[in-house]
């Protein structure tokens, strides 16, 4: 097996990581499990309160592995209110056969950002990465300096090229394949198609930074070809979403088993921002309408999905997952890292 430098540094044994999963999925039981199997397992941050994170981070530490949290960086305000308006019309006729009423007025907010940084800066993690936009060089630098290293989350080279000059000690290159949604630091870009490893290849012509390759891992044959286009450790995380230890609610569980649901897309129609999920009949009624305007219309769609979640209705629910979701199994977390380190 060749390690991967970058978490070999860091305690780790094997060039696999567990990708943050918000929302859910990513509980502190999966973090338990991938650190116990030599992966590095990812806290997520994202939509988190900073107690909250504050609290995950204290049972990741107690671990005794080391482990990563990954923060959203919020984007520009502003968006087409017209357009979130007409979406907001567009959608109240299904919200209220759930008997949901959904609030027109567009809500924004930072995902606590700040009070988040301030926290990693106080209580110091080994690693902290960044997605949906780049940090500020100084951002990078106070982390740094309190001893945390720095991935930044990018999906094209001219992004790696930004995020090197920010001072990033390594890149998450994430390829259009994977589940859920996008790191693009432009979330009004068409998402493609092309396979993770052309991605990687791409990103790595312009930039000697480590590469941690995200994107249509469907098992050890993925694992292979993904370190051989360049990157020194892959992160897997549509093959966990069944897991045991895996927090997805049941009706994600059962949609990503379901024989009808065939094939996924890449959507805005669930949170403004894109986003790849399994294709259902609410993803192609409102794809087209559905504007860049993330978090806005993540908070606007909010409690339909959570409704249609509890009652089991999966074609109303935000089904995140990559092309290789036919793969996830129902298994621990542990089987999925050792089938993905057979070849290492």
């Amino acid at each position: 097996m060749t390690p991967s430098p970058l978490l070999s540094s860091l305690g780790v044994d094997l060039p696999l990581v567990g990708a943050p999963m918000a929302g859910g999925p990513g509980s502190p039981a999966l973090v338990a499990a991938l650190a116990a199997g030599g992966a590095l397992p990812m806290v997520a941050g994202g939509y988190l309160s900073p107690g909250a994170l504050g609290e995950r981070v204290t049972a990741a530490r107690a671990t005794g592995h080391a482990f990563g949290v990954n923060l959203f960086v919020p984007g520009p305000p502003d968006f087409d209110r017209d357009a979130f308006a007409r979406y907001a019309e567009r959608l109240a006729p299904e919200a209220e056969q759930l008997g949901i009423n959904l609030d027109p007025a567009p809500r924004v907010d930072d995902d606590a950002y700040p009070a988040k940084l301030a926290l990693l800066l106080g209580d110091p993690v080994p690693l902290v990465s960044f997605t949906f936009a780049p940090p500020a060089a100084s951002d990078v630098a106070a982390l740094q300096r309190a001893g945390s290293r720095v991935l930044v989350t990018v999906t094209t080279p001219e992004e790696a090229r930004e995020a090197e000059a920010r001072g990033a000690d390594g890149l998450v290159v994430q390829g259009p394949r994977a589940g859920g949604h996008s790191g693009t630091w432009d979330p009004g870009r068409r998402i493609g198609e092309e396979d993770t490893a052309a991605v990687v290849r791409a990103v790595r012509a312009q930039t000697r930074l480590p590469l941690v390759a995200a994107g249509g891992v469907d098992g050890p044959a993925a694992v292979t070809a993904l370190r051989e286009s360049g990157a020194e450790a892959v992160a897997v995380g549509t093959l966990l979403l069944r897991t045991a230890e895996a927090g997805t609610s049941a009706t994600h569980r059962d949609a990503l088993a379901d024989p009808r649901l065939t094939a996924t897309a890449v959507t805005r129609a669930f949170t403004g921002r894109p986003a790849r999920a399994l294709r259902t009949p609410f993803l192609q009624r409102h794809e087209a309408e559905a504007p860049a305007a993330y978090p806005a219309v993540h908070h606007l769609t909010r409690a339909l999905r959570a409704e249609a979640s509890r009652r089991g209705l999966a074609e109303l629910v935000h089904l995140w997952a990559g092309t290789g979701f036919r793969a996830a199994r129902a298994v621990s977390a542990r089987t999925v890292i050792d089938d993905l380190a057979r070849d290492l």
